[in-house]
């Protein structure tokens, strides 16, 4: 029996945070809704606030079962790296009181889902996403990741259950 599930996805960003809202029921994916969290730019500290209390107010508007977050990749500079790694806490710190499951993808296993290559380009992942969401008119880049996190899940979810009930069934 195939379920629906609410799954957010979140491309984290200590001044843009990119949120993708989908319900994904076995391979039929509908958008619920995207967006951004936008930070006011001052103080550190309080761009995460911004963020810790923006993924919460997702989470209590529109209730998923499971949290997509978009694992950190080392950058060239290492306070880039730390900043994101602490928006990425942020977000994640949101989801405790609710006890979601927290997954976690590479940029590079979220682009091989949706494209079938890992070094696909923002632009191939944003259409990719767009046609298999079918929407329509322009994407922010951050939106698109957190949406493209989200179909990332749904289709690994799909996998490991449709293996398991394979697995069930042979025993």
């Amino acid at each position: 029996m195939i379920h629906n599930i609410r799954i957010l996805g979140i491309d984290p960003g200590s001044l843009y945070t990119g949120y993708g809202i989908i319900d994904s029921q076995g391979d039929n994916l509908k958008h619920v809704a995207s967006g951004c969290i936008r930070t006011n730019g001052g103080e550190f500290t309080r761009r995460l606030q911004e963020i810790f209390y923006g993924v919460g107010a997702l989470l209590d508007e529109f209730r998923p079962q499971e949290l997509v977050v978009e694992k950190a990749f080392v950058h060239k500079n290492a306070d880039s790296a730390l900043k994101l790694g602490q928006a990425r806490a942020a977000a994640i710190c949101a989801s405790l009181p609710q006890a979601l499951p927290v997954h976690e993808y590479t940029p590079r296993e979220i682009k091989q889902a949706l494209t079938g290559r890992g070094g696909a380009s923002k632009i191939q992942v944003q259409h990719m996403v767009k046609s298999l969401l079918r929407l329509q008119g322009v994407m922010q880049a951050d939106s698109a990741d957190a949406l493209a996190a989200a179909i990332c899940h749904a289709h690994s979810r799909g996998m490991r259950l449709r293996l398991a009930a394979g697995q069930g069934g042979q025993q």
